[in-house]
Order: structure tokens, then C-alpha cells, then sequence
């Protein structure tokens, strides 16, 4: 097989990505390593400072000089890289329809659809001081909307443009927790199993209704720390893991929790055209978590 032909599978190059939740931890890394595999990306976040600083840290990093071939002495010029910040809020139909407006007047289209806004609160999750009957139905509907309906609501705007020009790549963020749900986080478990159920629906519909040329996927990372779950994992003043932190690791094959480089290659993969035959599926990104039973 030439080189050539590789090379393509995985060539995105001009293509326009819009990213949810662009701003945070884990979705900050996959916004840039799109832009450094050439495509034009579009950071959504409800921090509107936050995007615009992603967005151009991004331009600047993708406008200097990078080394030519590893191990060599010489450089190339880059031919840059375009980034904007756009103003978001994933729960408001009429925010995302404008930020989707915003988006094609600066890239002309949009073929990738990353749904990376999502998250858990301390106030939905049990604890020895706040049983399940005592879970806030306010905190519990928080986290529903934000990562089911935070994901339904622009896979609507944008997918009816992925509809319109019968092309275009969605991939959604699901969670370890959709596989099995974890102690503690009732309602992250159940809105995570939601995004990995609405994945398949939403990839059978788009292929079937509009185009086969349409995919949507999900990645479903497993232990990473984060802001949202750095509390439960590990102690506040000393860094320590906790016993559910220790649990995690002992549970997983790897030994380690994921560095956000881990997510990278899944990311590249599903949204490129070396996945043109790949439909909703859920892909977890664990370090064997999902395959170890225990024992």
C-alpha cells in the first residue's frame, strides 16, 4: 500500500470542527490537536473569554515554525492555523443556532461536530452526608440537561447542516459510567448511558434520513483527573489518592490514570476519513478498564 494513500486516510486538512464545551480540560487538547492535523476549528464554550484565549493561543501556536521531521535539525514554516472563539450556551437552542451562524461565516461550512460540553456537581452526587433520597432534583436535572440535552440540542443545528450538504462527522462524549454505572454518581451514569443510547439512535437516523455519508460516533474516555472528578479521586490538601481513586487504578489493567494525549488518536481517527465505514459505535478510551472484571 503506498504512503500516499495512508496519508489520506487521515487527512482532514481544511476541514471546519466545531468543539462544545471547547474550552475545558479535555476538550482544550482536542481543539488544538484538530488544528494541528490542518482543520479549521470553531471553540463553542459558555465562557466566551475562555474560547476566544483557546481560540488564539491556537492561531499564534499554528503560525510559527515546527520541526520538519523528528530528530532533524531543520525547520519549516507552518501554514497556519485558523481558530475561532464563539460564545455558547449548549441548553439554549437560540445561542447555538447563532453560534452555528457565527461559525459559517467565518469557515463557510461545518463538517465536524464534537459534543464536548458535559459534566457532574458535587450536589448530584451521594456521599455519607447526602444519601440518594437526599439528591437535590434540581442538581439531578442540571446534570441530565447538561450532557444529554447539552449534546441533542446541537447535534440538531448542526446536523441539520451536515443534513443539508449530505456529509459531515458528529462525535459525542459518553463516559466509563455508560458501560457500568459507577457508586456515587446517579445522575452522570444515567446521562452518560443517554449520550451512548441517543449515539446509535442518532447515527442510524442520520444515515438512513439524510446521507450514509453522515457518521456519528462517541468516544467514552475512562479515568482521567479533571476538575469534575478530581475531588473524588483525590485528596484536596495532599494529592493523595482516595480509596475510590486507589479502587480505579486497581481496576484498571494500565495502572495509571489517561493523559489527555491518550484521547488524540481515537479523536483523529473517527473524524477522518480512515473511519468512513465506522457508525455509531462507542469507543472506550480506558487503559482496560471496561475489559477487566475484577478478578
Amino acid at each position: 500500500m503506498d504512503t500516499p494513500f495512508v496519508s489520506e486516510l487521515y487527512n482532514i486538512s481544511g476541514r471546519s470542527a466545531v468543539v462544545t464545551g471547547g474550552a475545558g480540560v479535555l476538550c482544550a487538547a482536542m481543539c488544538r490537536a484538530l488544528a494541528a492535523a490542518g482543520a479549521k476549528v470553531a471553540v463553542l464554550d459558555l465562557n466566551a473569554e475562555a474560547a476566544e484565549s483557546l481560540a488564539a493561543d491556537i492561531t499564534r501556536a499554528g503560525s510559527g515554525y515546527y520541526r520538519a521531521r523528528a530528530g532533524s535539525g531543520y525547520y519549516r514554516r507552518s501554514s497556519g492555523a485558523e481558530a475561532v472563539g464563539v460564545a455558547c450556551d449548549v441548553l439554549d437552542k437560540a445561542s447555538i443556532e447563532t453560534a452555528a451562524q457565527i461559525v459559517l461565516a467565518k469557515f463557510g461550512r461545518v463538517d465536524i461536530l464534537i459534543n464536548g460540553a458535559g459534566g457532574n456537581k458535587p450536589a448530584a452526587t451521594t456521599n455519607p452526608e447526602q444519601t440518594f433520597f437526599d439528591l437535590p432534583a434540581e442538581a439531578l436535572r442540571w446534570v441530565f440537561d447538561l450532557n444529554l440535552m447539552g449534546t441533542i440540542l446541537p447535534a440538531q443545528v448542526f446536523g441539520r447542516l451536515m443534513a443539508e450538504q449530505k456529509s459531515g462527522v458528529i462525535l459525542n462524549i459518553s463516559s466509563m459510567n455508560a458501560f457500568r454505572p459507577l457508586t456515587r454518581i446517579a445522575a452522570y451514569s444515567a446521562a452518560k448511558a443517554g449520550v451512548s443510547n441517543f449515539t446509535q439512535w442518532l447515527a442510524v437516523h442520520m444515515a438512513q434520513e439524510y446521507s450514509p455519508e453522515i457518521r456519528v460516533n462517541a468516544i467514552a474516555p475512562g479515568f482521567f483527573l479533571t476538575e469534575q472528578n478530581r475531588f473524588l479521586l483525590t485528596d484536596k490538601e495532599t494529592g493523595a489518592l482516595t480509596p475510590r481513586g486507589q479502587s480505579i487504578i486497581g481496576h484498571t489493567p494500565m495502572k495509571r490514570f489517561g493523559a489527555l494525549e491518550d484521547l488524540l488518536g481515537t479523536l483523529l481517527w473517527l473524524v477522518s476519513p480512515a473511519a468512513a465505514f465506522v457508525t455509531g459505535i462507542v469507543v472506550p478510551v480506558d487503559g482496560g478498564f471496561s475489559a477487566f472484571s475484577g478478578v
